[in-house]
């Protein structure tokens, strides 16, 4: 800590120390593992972000969100288009703190070889986020996403041919990795208006593939599936037929009465299942106080279905900021950070007695 008393100390000296909670520690670790030959690795970022790391060291972000939720009582309630509004009848602001810390400095990323969003929702597409790739990442690497998301970076000042704008379908080569396009399943983005879009009249139905997209991001060691903010869709089996995918990365959180905005437990499972994969990870469960869920009850319902329903996929409970190698991990159930202490006995112990504690 710089300051050394009290006279010293102000609001803005506190928020440097404290903010991001996790300082580099994450930055660091990401840019010092080396993923093996015949393996990839994936790290949680909070919410929907992830970060996966190729065996060729190529690292691509994906949903990268670095912002907060509501931070004020006073904040104005829901203007009649809001999406909460459209779809409950209701205008008080919803009451979506930031439940988890900042896990990782966007300003401190300097190795990055892509950075991919799957829609324009402000907790997976981020102004600070693209600005700090933008400083810290010394190549023009590209920003990767549906027709919304790149009309919002252009408007921020992404540089338009740094963007590439994708639709289901399409196919990307980003180094080693190969990003294939496919469809969304998030009902929500259709009832979201973004601005500078046209708003759509009356009962029209707008084209969710502008809006949102999924993908299929695969290495030399296996594939990852980033359903973005997707509700369960039969479709989903489509997706397990045209794809061979490893690990499956959906959104999972309690929904609030009158909302249907993320996956049940039972989703997750019928989402796996659909899916094909050998691993499914829920996440978003974790950032907002409203509707937070435990990746516990995952685990339960699985436990009591997979034999009766033949399951061939493991669940994996993850924490914010935890890592992922696949396929070390592919039968991992629950994630937990380093307990430490590792060292233990390497030097003489200084306790009063030897039985102390």
């Amino acid at each position: 800590m710089s300051a050394k008393c009290v006279q010293e100390v102000t609001q803005q000296s506190w928020i440097n120390e404290v903010f991001p909670e996790w300082g580099t520690w994450l930055n660091e670790e990401i840019d010092r593992t080396e993923i093996e030959h015949g393996t990839f690795g994936m790290w949680w970022l909070t919410n929907m972000g992830v970060m996966i790391k190729s065996d060729k060291q190529t690292q691509i972000a994906i949903d990268l969100w670095c912002g907060p939720g509501k931070r004020t009582h006073d904040a104005p309630d829901m203007g009649p288009r809001h999406q909460w509004s459209r779809l409950t009848g209701g205008r008080k602001i919803q009451p979506n703190l930031r439940a988890v810390p900042m896990v990782i400095n966007p300003f401190a990323i300097h190795r990055l070889d892509a950075l991919l969003c799957t829609h324009f929702h402000h907790d997976h597409i981020d102004l600070n986020v693209a600005a700090a790739i933008l400083q810290g990442v010394e190549q023009d690497i590209p920003f990767i996403g549906p027709k919304f998301v790149v009309d919002q970076w252009i408007a921020w000042g992404v540089p338009a041919e740094r963007c590439v704008t994708v639709r289901p379908g399409d196919t990307v080569k980003v180094h080693d990795i190969e990003i294939d396009v496919c469809e969304s399943f998030d009902r929500t983005v259709l009832i979201t208006d973004q601005k500078g879009e046209p708003v759509p009249e009356g009962k029209e139905i707008p084209d969710m593939d502008e809006r949102a997209v999924n993908f299929v991001v695969k290495t030399d060691a296996g594939s990852v599936y980033h359903g973005g903010d997707s509700h369960f869709a039969t479709m989903m089996a489509e997706h397990g037929k045209r794809f061979d995918i490893d690990v499956a990365i959906v959104a999972y959180a309690e929904n609030p009465i009158a909302v249907t905005d993320k996956m049940t437990s039972s989703d997750v499972l019928r989402a796996a299942e659909s899916l094909g994969c050998r691993v499914v990870v829920p996440v978003h469960w974790d950032v907002w106080s409203n509707m937070l869920a435990d990746p516990q009850e995952v685990i339960d319902l699985w436990r009591m279905r997979r034999d009766r329903m033949g399951y061939t996929f493991y669940p994996f409970a993850w924490l914010p900021g935890g890592s992922f190698i696949y396929p070390r991990d592919a039968e991992k159930i629950a994630y937990f950070h380093d307990r430490g202490f590792s060292d233990h006995h390497m030097h003489p112990t200084d306790v009063p007695y030897p039985s102390f504690l």
